[in-house]
């Protein structure tokens, strides 16, 4: 085998050998088929990344298509933030198309099978039906309504469509294989009837296709050369084609090619729940502040908290594409991000936990403006002004009246820079009644400025504080998340509801002191707070009230480190 052959992941092989077998690449045609039911998350950027991955590496078109049929949980809103969120990972689609488009094909389709003797209807209750069905060692039974004849089955069935019957009344199915060892192929239902409003059709329809007979065919009638899913639906295939080769059948000559499904592993991320459900859930009963809640795994609340579309991107290369299940660390998307923005984000200062110091021997009302480079990554970014005054913010855990060898800090006696600015030594402390620390007083070595070019400016010393001068400083409310569970795997316990692993601790709200820079960043912008991590401008801020969501911190945990 080839080294270029070797470097192909599985379905780029399965589409060289289609190509290589006679099929044009003009042919090539793919789509990502997300049902409007929720938002996406990141467990759906695998699938977007492979479909649309696909379609640049061929140049090939890629539908977007809304598998929408089931107007009790599908809305409007859902479709807007999944065309959002594919346009924000810089990803475009060839056609937006959505299954409803194909309702009356596949009503038309399904007639067609019940006078082929392949679909009838069943007036079995759901309990009963579930009964007949079998168990997957032991073969089903015919319904009593199996063998009704074509004339009364296109008259229940057109009934079904014309609203003349309850919900639950009756069902259209096909009529494969009740003793089949595939449980999917024993007479699956096609048809349902559903009294409710759809957010395209409105009323048009009461009865809705299912999924396997719906999404198919859409495939078909879009002309999908490959269609591409997780591994959950591998047992589908065989339905799928079983519907796919019937309905070629009858219209081979007006849409020639005949889909391929292809079944690639899941992307499965510890700490994370990827059910759409249960995420509804979180949202419903409050634990989260929506869909868009930066603790949630979704691509919108990822967006929220800071993460980037080439962060995103990256990480779904890294994992690549599999036939094997695995879960995924969190702490490599969290490397992913923190590698983008180690190059993207400006440096700035901000002190979450504050404690005053006082530099007795700087002049009162003295100000300095000093210069500081925003990214020592990026020569482009240019430096800004930072304004330096006798009163000064440290981080409180900087600070220790006595200390060992091995913190770096300040400590009383000992010296240590403040960034971009002078030396200070601690020389003495103020506490409160219970032995708080309020204040520190220190001094400061006037030749020793960063960036002026004396000696002192380049004496070294162990220690560099981050810091914010009080007078200018700008309050600032600071979100610091944590994960959202506890567990590694929340939702694998068959004992336990995944609820009981919440981390009652994943969101701190933080005041907080920032430099004056940052009074006007705008929505969306990403900073390294330096020492402690890189935080974005939250939807919620305004210049009267800023607001920064903790993205993520500056140690890496992928490989074993801690963050």
């Amino acid at each position: 085998m080839s080294e270029d052959k070797k470097s192909l992941n599985f379905i780029e092989q399965i589409i060289e050998e289609d190509l290589a077998d006679g099929m044009p690449k003009e042919n090539l045609r793919f789509r990502f088929p997300p049902e409007p039911n929720g938002y996406l998350h990141i467990g759906h950027t695998k699938a977007i990344g492979i479909s649309f991955g696909l379609g640049e590496k061929y140049n090939a078109p890629v539908n977007l298509r809304f598998d929408d049929t089931n107007p009790a949980k599908e809305e409007q809103e859902y479709v807007d933030a999944i065309k959002r969120d594919i346009s924000w990972l810089g990803y475009s689609w060839a056609s937006e198309c959505y299954s409803s488009d194909y309702f009356q094909q596949l009503f038309d389709w399904a007639i067609q099978l019940i006078k082929d003797g392949k679909a009838y209807v069943d007036s079995q209750t759901s309990e009963e039906m579930r009964i007949q069905k079998g168990t997957p060692t032991e073969p089903g039974t015919n319904s009593p309504y199996r063998n009704r004849s074509v004339e009364e089955n296109l008259e229940l069935f057109q009934g079904m469509a014309d609203g003349k019957f309850k919900e639950g009344e009756h069902t259209l199915r096909a009529k494969i294989d009740m003793s089949s060892p595939n449980m999917l192929m024993r007479d699956p239902l096609m048809y349902r009837i559903m009294y409710k409003s759809h957010h395209r059709t409105g009323n048009d329809w009461c009865i809705y296709p299912m999924y396997d007979w719906t999404h198919g065919e859409s495939d078909y009638i879009e002309q999908i050369s490959h269609s591409l899913c997780s591994l959950e639906f591998k047992p589908h295939r065989e339905l799928y084609n079983w519907f796919r080769d019937n309905v070629y059948n009858y219209s081979s000559s007006d849409l020639p090619l005949a889909p391929k499904q292809r079944e690639f592993s899941r992307l499965n991320l510890s700490y994370t729940i990827m059910s759409k459900r249960k995420l509804l859930t979180l949202v419903e009963k409050g634990i989260v502040s929506g869909w868009d809640d930066p603790r949630m795994p979704t691509i919108s609340g990822l967006r929220r908290r800071g993460y980037t579309p080439e962060s995103i991107r990256s990480f779904i290369e890294t994992v690549g594409v599999s036939k094997r299940e695995n879960i995924i660390d969190v702490a490599l998307l969290e490397f992913k991000i923190r590698e983008d923005l180690n190059k993207t984000a400006n440096r700035v200062m901000a002190v979450l936990d504050p404690v005053k110091v006082v530099i007795t021997n700087y002049p009162e009302g003295k100000e300095e403006i000093l210069k500081a480079e925003n990214n020592q990554e990026d020569e482009s970014a240019g430096f800004r002004e930072v304004p330096f005054s006798r009163e000064i913010y440290i981080e409180r855990e900087d600070f220790k009246e006595e200390a060992n060898k091995k913190f770096f800090r300040l400590k009383l006696g000992k010296e240590v820079r403040l960034k971009n600015a002078y030396i200070i030594k601690a020389e003495s402390c103020t506490k409160d009644e219970n032995g708080n620390i309020t204040e520190i007083q220190c001094t400061y070595d006037e030749l020793s400025r960063s960036g002026s070019g004396t000696p002192e400016s380049t004496r070294k010393v162990k220690g560099t504080l981050h810091w914010v001068s009080i007078k200018h400083a700008v309050k600032a409310e600071v979100r610091a998340y944590d994960r959202l569970f506890l567990d590694e795997a929340p939702d694998a316990h068959k004992d336990k509801d995944f609820m009981e692993f919440l981390n009652p601790n994943s969101l701190e709200v933080i005041n907080a002191f920032v430099e004056p820079s940052l009074q006007t960043s705008n929505i969306g912008d990403r900073f390294q707070f330096q020492r402690l991590g890189y935080f974005n401008v939250d939807d919620d801020s305004t210049p009267d009230n800023l607001v920064f969501n903790k993205t993520v911190g500056l140690r890496d945990s992928w490989g074993g480190g801690k963050n």
